[in-house]
C-alpha cells in the first residue's frame, strides 16, 4: 500500500499531480487542498490511497492525515466511491464536512457538485452511526456520556472531530482549550480544536 509520497513535482493539472520519488512518476488525483499546497513547488508531500479495481489502480492524494481520513470515512458510505469522496473534499474543506456531519446539515453537504440529497442524508446517517459505535466501544460503562458542563454544540463538535479520528477523550479536551481561547460556534471550536491538536 502507497500511503504517502514526497518528490519532485513534475505536472500539476485541475485535479491531478505528477510526483516523482525515486526515479518513478505517479499520477495522483488530488484534492483541492492537496493541490493547493503543491502550487508553486518544485519538491512537496500527499497523504495517499491506493485503490486497486479489475480496470486499473488509481492513487488519491490528500494535503493531511486528517483529510485522508475523512475520505476513507467517505468511501465506506455506500454508494460513496473514490471519485466522490475526493469530490466532496474539494468540495468542502474537512472542518466544513465534520461540521456539516455532526449538525446533520444536508443541505450544506448537498452544495458539493454531483452530490444529491439522497447521498448526502446517506453520508451524514453511516458517518453519525460509525462515530457513535466508536464512541461506545470506550470504557465508559454504557453508551457516548456528554461532557460535564457541554451543550448540544459541544457534543456535536465532539462528533465532529471523533469522525476525523480523534478519540473522545483528546476531542473533549481540543474543545475545552478551543472554548478558553475564546471560540463561541461550533465552527470556530472545531477549527481551533484541529488547530491545537
Amino acid at each position: 500500500m502507497i500511503g504517502y509520497l514526497k518528490g519532485k513535482i513534475l505536472n500539476l493539472s485541475a485535479d491531478t499531480a505528477l510526483i516523482e520519488t525515486g526515479g518513478v512518476g505517479y499520477e495522483v488525483l488530488c484534492s483541492a487542498s492537496a493541490l493547493e499546497s503543491l502550487q508553486g513547488k518544485a519538491e512537496g508531500e500527499v497523504y495517499t490511497y491506493l485503490q486497486v479495481r479489475d480496470d486499473g489502480i488509481s492513487l488519491f492524494g490528500f494535503s493531511s492525515p486528517a483529510e485522508k481520513n475523512m475520505f476513507l470515512k467517505l468511501v465506506s458510505v455506500s454508494g460513496v466511491g473514490p471519485k466522490m469522496g475526493i469530490a466532496v473534499l474539494s468540495g468542502m474543506d474537512v472542518n466544513s464536512l465534520a461540521v456539516a456531519i455532526a449538525s446533520s446539515d444536508v443541505k450544506k453537504l448537498s452544495t458539493v457538485k454531483g452530490l444529491g440529497k439522497k447521498t448526502a442524508e446517506r453520508i451524514i446517517l453511516e458517518l453519525r452511526e460509525k462515530v457513535a459505535e466508536t464512541a461506545g466501544k470506550l470504557p465508559s460503562g454504557g453508551g457516548a456520556p456528554s461532557l460535564p458542563g457541554t451543550d448540544d454544540g459541544d457534543e456535536d463538535a465532539v462528533v465532529a472531530l471523533m469522525s476525523l479520528g480523534f478519540t473522545r477523550a483528546e476531542s473533549a479536551k481540543a474543545i475545552e482549550r478551543a472554548r478558553a481561547s475564546g471560540a463561541s460556534t461550533i465552527e470556530d471550536v472545531i477549527r481551533e480544536a484541529i488547530k491545537g491538536m
